[in-house]
């Protein structure tokens, strides 16, 4: 991923405008959004266009996240759990 592309995904994850989701967002590209294939950029950059409560829901597990986006939300789960991020088939 280019810097200018990748400046304006952890601008964006870090002011949603919903503390809760910036702390968890923000840090997740800070951390891994480098290393993110290009088909789960292009997901987070979608997740980013919706809504925060939203979002943030499917992270903390309560609702099942959309089917474009399982992948992207399980590497930022554990993340957030603080464990090891799973191996995509795609990386």
């Amino acid at each position: 991923m280019d810097d200018t592309r990748l400046k304006r995904l952890r601008f964006r994850a870090w002011r949603r405008g919903f503390r809760e989701a910036d702390l968890i967002l923000g840090p997740f590209a800070d951390s891994h959004g480098q290393s993110l294939s290009e088909d789960q950029t292009r997901v987070f950059e979608q997740l980013l266009d919706l809504p925060d409560h939203d979002v943030y829901g499917w992270i903390v597990n309560e609702g099942a996240p959309p089917a474009f986006a399982t992948d992207v939300i399980g590497l930022i789960r554990a993340f957030h759990a603080g464990g090891p991020l799973p191996r995509s088939p795609h990386t």
